[in-house]
């Protein structure tokens, strides 16, 4: 066999040998280095907010949207879904009396007194004078 190598090498020309030659040397370069692969890592999380917690700024444009779907859900009757848009209008603009009013009407619906007692404390602590703070305190006294 080695005769017929170096015959047809030979024949094969300058050109076809010195590519014969660089595929010779080339292929164990290409398997060695498919043998050294780095490790395979974790894909990193498609959904960070799973992992890192939300951070909330001022932002009375969110708080507004947040308001609008809160009501829709509220008006829908799905007061639990309701009670978290609300909870985040809260989060958005702090200084909102209205998100803690039907925040705690959400959670009063959805028969969480106690979080619907605080919200409303929070909305009476806000807006004493607002024209529904007298319906309010006595929402908080029957409680």
């Amino acid at each position: 066999m080695p005769g017929f190598f170096a015959k047809a090498v030979s024949e094969i020309g300058t050109y076809n040998s010195s590519v014969t030659r660089r595929w010779v040397f080339a292929a164990p370069l290409a398997v060695f280095a498919q043998q050294q692969k780095p490790p395979e890592q974790e894909p990193p999380e498609e959904d960070e907010e799973i992992k890192a917690p939300k951070e909330y700024t001022f932002n009375p444009l969110q708080a507004e949207s947040e308001m609008k779907v809160g009501a829709y859900y509220f008006k829908k009757g799905s007061f639990k879904a309701a009670a978290r848009r609300f909870e985040e209008a809260t989060k958005w603009n702090p200084s909102l009396p209205e998100a803690f009013l039907r925040w705690g009407e959400s959670l009063e619906k959805f028969g969480d007194r106690k979080g619907a007692k605080a919200a409303f404390a929070k909305f009476l602590e806000m807006s004493p004078e607002a024209k529904e703070a007298k319906a309010v305190r006595k929402k908080i006294d029957r409680m």
